[in-house]
Protein backbone atom coordinates (compact mmCIF):
# COMPACT_ATOMS: atom_id res chain seq x y z
CA UNK A 1 0.00 0.00 0.00
CA UNK A 2 2.78 2.72 0.80
CA UNK A 3 4.20 1.56 -2.98
CA UNK A 4 0.78 3.07 -4.18
CA UNK A 5 0.83 6.28 -2.26
CA UNK A 6 4.14 7.36 -3.31
CA UNK A 7 3.64 6.75 -6.92
CA UNK A 8 0.78 8.36 -6.72
CA UNK A 9 2.57 11.62 -5.35
CA UNK A 10 5.45 11.65 -7.76
CA UNK A 11 3.39 12.83 -10.71
CA UNK A 12 1.59 15.03 -8.72
CA UNK A 13 4.60 16.41 -7.73
CA UNK A 14 6.16 16.79 -10.70
CA UNK A 15 3.49 18.32 -12.51
CA UNK A 16 3.56 21.31 -9.91
CA UNK A 17 7.37 21.79 -10.58
CA UNK A 18 6.70 21.91 -14.32
CA UNK A 19 4.16 24.63 -14.05
CA UNK A 20 5.41 26.56 -11.24
CA UNK A 21 8.13 28.67 -13.79
CA UNK A 22 4.83 29.24 -16.49
CA UNK A 23 2.95 30.26 -13.26
CA UNK A 24 5.66 32.34 -12.20
CA UNK A 25 6.44 33.95 -15.67
CA UNK A 26 2.81 34.89 -15.64
CA UNK A 27 2.22 36.54 -12.38
CA UNK A 28 5.81 38.76 -13.70
CA UNK A 29 4.11 39.52 -16.75
CA UNK A 30 0.82 40.64 -15.10
CA UNK A 31 3.06 43.30 -12.65
CA UNK A 32 4.98 44.62 -15.35
CA UNK A 33 2.23 45.06 -17.89
CA UNK A 34 -0.12 47.20 -14.93
CA UNK A 35 2.91 48.77 -13.88
CA UNK A 36 3.72 50.49 -17.52
CA UNK A 37 0.73 50.79 -18.07
CA UNK A 38 0.14 52.91 -15.69
CA UNK A 39 2.45 56.41 -15.27
CA UNK A 40 1.91 58.82 -17.22
CA UNK A 41 5.03 59.45 -19.19
CA UNK A 42 4.81 62.85 -19.53
CA UNK A 43 5.35 63.51 -15.85
CA UNK A 44 8.67 61.65 -15.82
CA UNK A 45 10.81 64.06 -13.27
CA UNK A 46 13.74 66.10 -14.41
CA UNK A 47 16.71 67.54 -12.26
CA UNK A 48 17.02 70.43 -14.66
CA UNK A 49 14.12 71.75 -12.87
CA UNK A 50 15.31 75.26 -11.26
CA UNK A 51 18.33 75.08 -12.44
CA UNK A 52 19.66 77.15 -15.26
CA UNK A 53 18.98 76.46 -19.03
CA UNK A 54 22.10 74.88 -20.41
CA UNK A 55 24.61 77.26 -21.80
CA UNK A 56 25.10 75.77 -24.61
CA UNK A 57 25.64 77.69 -28.29
CA UNK A 58 23.49 76.04 -31.42
CA UNK A 59 24.32 77.38 -35.10
CA UNK A 60 21.23 78.55 -36.83
CA UNK A 61 19.17 76.18 -39.45
CA UNK A 62 20.75 77.02 -42.67
CA UNK A 63 18.47 79.26 -45.31
CA UNK A 64 15.90 79.24 -42.19
CA UNK A 65 14.19 82.99 -43.03
CA UNK A 66 11.60 84.16 -40.80
CA UNK A 67 9.27 87.58 -41.37
CA UNK A 68 12.11 88.21 -44.21
CA UNK A 69 15.31 88.22 -41.89
CA UNK A 70 17.50 84.80 -40.95
CA UNK A 71 16.44 82.79 -38.36
CA UNK A 72 19.35 83.24 -35.74
CA UNK A 73 20.79 79.58 -33.68
CA UNK A 74 20.60 79.40 -30.05
CA UNK A 75 22.38 81.37 -27.57
CA UNK A 76 21.68 80.70 -24.45
CA UNK A 77 21.98 85.00 -23.48
CA UNK A 78 18.45 84.65 -25.05
CA UNK A 79 16.83 83.58 -21.97
CA UNK A 80 17.78 86.81 -19.65
CA UNK A 81 14.38 88.76 -19.62
CA UNK A 82 11.92 86.64 -21.46
CA UNK A 83 9.62 83.47 -20.83
CA UNK A 84 11.06 80.71 -23.36
CA UNK A 85 9.19 78.17 -24.79
CA UNK A 86 11.65 75.70 -25.86
CA UNK A 87 10.65 72.67 -28.00
CA UNK A 88 13.05 69.89 -29.32
CA UNK A 89 12.03 68.69 -32.87
CA UNK A 90 12.37 67.10 -35.43
CA UNK A 91 11.41 66.97 -39.10
CA UNK A 92 11.12 62.38 -39.04
CA UNK A 93 9.36 62.44 -35.48
CA UNK A 94 5.69 61.54 -36.03
CA UNK A 95 4.29 63.14 -32.88
CA UNK A 96 6.32 66.80 -34.05
CA UNK A 97 4.19 66.52 -36.82
CA UNK A 98 0.75 66.43 -34.76
CA UNK A 99 2.47 69.01 -32.10
CA UNK A 100 3.13 71.90 -34.57
CA UNK A 101 0.27 73.58 -35.24
CA UNK A 102 -0.41 74.19 -31.96
CA UNK A 103 3.24 75.43 -31.03
CA UNK A 104 2.00 77.98 -34.10
CA UNK A 105 -0.97 78.99 -32.04
CA UNK A 106 1.59 79.21 -28.98
CA UNK A 107 3.79 81.85 -30.95
CA UNK A 108 0.78 84.37 -31.80
CA UNK A 109 1.67 84.99 -27.73
CA UNK A 110 3.74 88.25 -27.71
CA UNK A 111 4.77 87.30 -24.02
CA UNK A 112 6.20 84.77 -25.22
CA UNK A 113 9.51 83.59 -27.27
CA UNK A 114 9.43 80.31 -28.80
CA UNK A 115 12.96 78.63 -28.96
CA UNK A 116 13.41 75.45 -31.39
CA UNK A 117 16.38 72.74 -31.13
CA UNK A 118 16.40 71.43 -34.48
CA UNK A 119 17.30 67.29 -33.24
CA UNK A 120 19.36 65.08 -35.36
CA UNK A 121 17.49 66.43 -38.65
CA UNK A 122 18.86 67.60 -41.97
CA UNK A 123 18.40 71.12 -43.25
CA UNK A 124 16.62 70.46 -45.87
CA UNK A 125 13.79 68.34 -44.31
CA UNK A 126 13.72 70.93 -40.92
CA UNK A 127 13.19 73.66 -43.59
CA UNK A 128 10.15 71.67 -45.60
CA UNK A 129 8.32 70.83 -42.15
CA UNK A 130 8.75 74.66 -41.44
CA UNK A 131 7.14 75.26 -44.34
CA UNK A 132 4.35 72.75 -44.11
CA UNK A 133 3.59 73.61 -40.83
CA UNK A 134 4.32 77.61 -39.81
CA UNK A 135 7.23 78.44 -38.12
CA UNK A 136 6.31 79.74 -34.39
CA UNK A 137 10.37 80.00 -33.56
CA UNK A 138 12.03 83.20 -33.60
CA UNK A 139 15.56 81.19 -32.58
CA UNK A 140 16.58 77.66 -34.15
CA UNK A 141 19.13 75.77 -32.89
CA UNK A 142 20.34 72.84 -34.59
CA UNK A 143 21.46 69.61 -32.46
CA UNK A 144 23.43 67.48 -35.23
CA UNK A 145 25.16 65.28 -32.61
CA UNK A 146 22.35 65.23 -30.04
CA UNK A 147 24.80 66.04 -27.63
CA UNK A 148 22.60 69.66 -26.60
CA UNK A 149 19.80 67.64 -26.38
CA UNK A 150 21.74 65.08 -23.25
CA UNK A 151 22.61 68.22 -21.76
CA UNK A 152 18.70 69.81 -21.70
CA UNK A 153 17.79 66.10 -20.35
CA UNK A 154 16.04 65.01 -22.88
CA UNK A 155 14.44 61.53 -23.46
CA UNK A 156 13.03 61.58 -27.12
CA UNK A 157 11.76 64.52 -29.33
CA UNK A 158 9.46 66.11 -28.99
CA UNK A 159 10.03 67.28 -25.39
CA UNK A 160 9.08 70.81 -24.55
CA UNK A 161 10.31 73.11 -21.52
CA UNK A 162 9.18 76.28 -20.19
CA UNK A 163 12.19 78.42 -18.96
CA UNK A 164 11.79 81.23 -16.89
CA UNK A 165 12.70 85.19 -17.04
CA UNK A 166 16.21 84.52 -15.06
CA UNK A 167 16.86 81.61 -17.75
CA UNK A 168 16.08 78.74 -14.92
CA UNK A 169 14.02 76.21 -16.52
CA UNK A 170 10.61 75.29 -14.57
CA UNK A 171 9.11 72.49 -16.58
CA UNK A 172 9.42 70.03 -18.96
CA UNK A 173 7.37 68.01 -20.88
CA UNK A 174 7.67 64.77 -22.15
CA UNK A 175 5.94 63.89 -25.46
CA UNK A 176 4.11 65.90 -27.71
CA UNK A 177 1.86 68.87 -27.21
CA UNK A 178 -1.31 68.06 -27.39
CA UNK A 179 -5.07 69.92 -26.93
CA UNK A 180 -5.58 68.19 -23.71
CA UNK A 181 -2.31 68.96 -22.14
CA UNK A 182 -1.72 72.59 -24.05
CA UNK A 183 -5.30 73.61 -21.99
CA UNK A 184 -4.92 71.47 -18.60
CA UNK A 185 -1.00 71.57 -18.14
CA UNK A 186 0.81 73.96 -20.60
CA UNK A 187 -0.95 77.14 -20.10
CA UNK A 188 -1.00 76.75 -16.23
CA UNK A 189 2.57 76.31 -16.46
CA UNK A 190 3.54 79.48 -19.05
CA UNK A 191 1.07 81.94 -16.28
CA UNK A 192 3.20 80.65 -13.62
CA UNK A 193 6.31 81.90 -15.36
CA UNK A 194 4.74 84.97 -16.64
CA UNK A 195 4.17 86.20 -12.64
Amino acid sequence: MSENSTTDGAPQRSRWLMAAPLIAFAALAAIFWFRLGSGDPSRIPSALIGRPAPQTVLPPLDGLVNKGALVPGLDPAVFKGKVSIVNVWASWCVPCHDEAPLLTELGHDERLQIVGINYKDSADNARRFLGRYGNPFGVVGVDANGRASIEWGVYGVPETFIVGREGTIVYKLVGPVTPDNLNTVLKSEIDKALK
